[in-house]
């Protein structure tokens, strides 16, 4: 999920070999702890941790890449493409 969000591949394009297991069971596995509140229960962990002063915020990298762009962000590059013409339709 990380390497995703990290790299911006789509989770058809995760490497098997290199994350261990295929973008499909990425996918399916952030979508199993989404319905089951892994992240409410990580945001709760993280606040009691804060709280107790036990919190090192020295190694953290933050990424915008979870934020919701407001009003859409911004539009796309629309570029024609390069690819060769392909044969008529013929059906």
């Amino acid at each position: 999920m990380v390497y995703v969000l990290r790299t911006g591949v789509t989770w058809a394009d995760v490497p098997t070999e290199t994350i261990g297991c295929s973008g499909a069971t990425c996918w399916r596995r952030l979508r199993d702890w989404t319905e089951a509140g892994v992240w409410s229960l990580h945001e709760i962990l993280l606040a009691e941790l804060r709280k107790a002063g036990v919190l090192d915020m020295e190694d953290v990298a933050v990424d915008g890449s979870h934020i919701r762009a407001l009003k859409g962000g911004l539009a796309p590059d629309l570029r024609r493409s390069t690819a060769a013409a392909g044969a008529a339709n013929t059906i």
